[in-house]
């Protein structure tokens, strides 16, 4: 028997929290406590009420755990498997395996709790990290080592778009994807397993997710999993990872909820007053450091599309890039449907990306601007009472916002278009051209949903013969 057991007794249970006494070692904050017969309560210390009880909360159901019963202290903080072998493997936030495959043993386990990297370690050089999605590339360029935020209501397509960032990463990197399910679906997640094994990328790829149906302090900790995970194979393997988060508001949400079951004082909105400190924990973390870099892709849910709701105005600070997901052009039938005028990136400066593509960028902005500034006249007046120059501006647009379009990998089963990745190149060639009226006698309608611009001279060249062989 190890006498080296620290035994509390189970004094309160309030939904999710369970305040434990001890009589003697009190558990210092974020230690993990067991309870029940075979451990299957797992409980959380979050704060010391005095100097014989700590109040927890349950990263498990607590169905079935009832006064009086002993808890035991594991002297440890929550941690998670790291490893080559968690490669190809789907885990809660425990570290267990939830994809039906062979047990797992991995010979290390790293808290969950690490510190950021010093800035002494981290990388002042900015680097560009391409993405094959033609509208993110030209004018949102993303940062290596970077944040980037998804930010859009409900059924814009996040989650179809993170995937398809996944599909066209495994041929540009040769590093790692982690992809953390933040409150997510069941449902997204066999989804998303079952496409990445199909696509042949699982083998360097791990998922870990917290489902919608767990408790709120399991969907709070599983981000700060996937860090601990992230971080193995960029300071242990020095390798660049590329970490996708679905959905981070459901972080902050998750620790709302524990804020008002811990009996915090509500903040604006309602939120917690801790938010801000959380999130930095969480994001500071993701670093380009002399090893590697952990560039982090993250959906952002904006509740009723308000983005000065106080979660989305957190989330946007931490942000490199931010990519702003709109309802209206979605309706429209524009896919990806991320609106030019409202998205930005640090990145977008001639010393960064250079004049070429910086000149291409604005020119792009500012025709899409002064388009959508004639949209009242337009709507009022029809397109004959604007001027021949305004004509000509609204057809560059038009024509701009169909390029800007793009079939993906992830939705051909939907669709039937074939998904196209499009170099960065090739993406500045065509907007260049479209640009200098090079294509104005092209109907906007041959633009729509096609990869480079060859793929116009092709439909052109075809048409061409169609209609000499009808003649004929």
């Amino acid at each position: 028997m190890n006498t080296d057991k620290n035994i509390g007794t189970v004094v309160s249970i309030r939904g999710s929290v369970v305040e434990v006494a001890f009589d003697n070692d009190l558990p210092p904050i974020y230690n993990i406590l067991h309870a029940g017969a075979k451990h299957e309560f797992i409980l959380e210390v979050l704060s010391q009420r005095d100097d014989t009880c700590v109040r927890c909360i349950a990263l498990t159901a607590t169905g079935g755990l009832a006064r009086g019963m002993p808890v035991s202290d594991t002297r440890a903080p929550l941690k998670a498997p790291v490893g080559k072998e968690i490669l190809s493997r789907m885990f809660d936030v425990f570290g267990n395996t939830i994809d039906h495959g062979q047990p797992l043993n991995p010979t290390d386990w790293r808290s969950v709790h690490q510190d950021p990297p010093s800035l002494a370690r981290r990388s002042t050089k900015s680097e560009i990290f391409e993405t094959g999605i033609k509208v993110i590339d030209i004018l949102t360029p993303l940062e290596r080592g970077g944040k980037a935020g998804l930010f859009g209501g409900a059924g814009v397509g996040k989650t179809v778009l993170l995937t398809e960032m996944i599909h066209n990463m495994v041929g540009r990197q040769k590093g790692v994807s982690i992809f953390c399910g933040i409150g997510e679906r069941c449902r997204e997640g066999h989804e998303l397993y079952h496409e990445m094994k199909a696509a042949g990328v699982l083998e360097n790829m791990v998922m870990i997710f917290g489902q919608m149906n767990e408790p709120p302090g399991a969907r709070f900790r599983v981000g700060h999993a996937a860090l601990s995970m992230a971080e193995y194979f960029r300071d242990d393997e020095h390798k660049d990872v590329l970490l996708l988060v679905d959905n981070i508001f459901r972080f902050i949400q998750a620790g709302a909820e524990i804020s008002s079951m811990m009996g915090q004082m509500p903040s604006r909105l309602g939120y917690q007053p801790t938010m801000g400190t959380e999130l930095s924990r969480l994001e500071e973390r993701i670093a380009n450091t002399d090893t590697g870099a952990i560039t982090s892709i993250q959906a952002v849910y904006v509740p009723a599309d308000d983005f000065t709701d106080p979660a989305a105005v957190h989330t946007f600070s931490h942000l490199s890039a931010s990519i702003v997901l709109s309802r209206k052009r979605a309706s429209e039938g524009l896919f990806p449907a991320i609106d030019p005028l409202a998205s930005n990136s640090k990145m977008a400066t001639p010393t960064v990306i250079g004049d070429h593509h910086y000149k291409i960028a604005q020119s792009i902005r500012h025709t899409l601007a002064e388009y959508e500034g004639l949209k009242d006249i337009i709507s009022m007046l029809g397109l004959e009472q604007l001027s021949p120059d305004d004509r000509k501006l609204v057809g560059r647009a038009r024509r701009l916002e169909r390029f800007l379009t793009q079939p993906f990998f992830t939705t051909e089963q939907f669709t039937g278009l074939t998904g196209k990745s499009v170099a960065l190149e090739d993406a500045l060639d065509g907007c260049a051209r479209i640009l200098d009226d090079e294509f104005k006698d092209i109907p906007e309608s041959a633009f729509y949903m096609i990869g480079t611009i060859d793929e116009l001279k092709h439909a052109k060249k075809g048409e061409s013969d169609a209609a000499k062989s009808h003649a004929a």
